[in-house]
């Protein structure tokens, strides 16, 4: 097992290098901290931790921020209820009547014939 430590150590080594060479990109930043969680394995338990905890602090504003949309959506703010549309006779649209008085439905039904 000294040999298996002793390789990895050394390629944790090496990409160290290269990343204080300016070889920054994110594969090789992920492949030297895989690496370093092989060799301390108190540091992958907690990469996850920190990891749930930001997970479960998005999923939290996620379910607050639609809580708030359906409480706007229940109490109505921008909406009308049917009475306040009926408090007040408006007439017919345009003010007068567009139907002639033999269009208009009166007592006999149009639809028999």
């Amino acid at each position: 097992m000294d040999w298996q430590r002793a390789n990895i150590l050394a390629a944790a080594n090496y990409l160290r290098e290269a990343i204080a060479n300016g070889s920054s990109d994110r594969r090789t930043q992920a492949v030297y901290l895989g690496l370093l969680e092989v060799l301390e394995p108190a540091r992958r338990t907690a990469r996850l931790q920190r990891e749930a905890t930001d997970a479960a602090r998005v999923a939290a504003k996620k379910v607050a921020s639609t809580d708030a949309t359906r409480a706007e959506r229940r109490t109505g703010i921008d909406r009308r209820g049917g009475r306040d549309r009926r408090q007040t006779d408006l007439g017919p649209p345009g003010g007068t009547e567009r139907r002639s008085g033999r269009d208009r439905r009166t007592g006999r039904d149009r639809r028999a014939g």
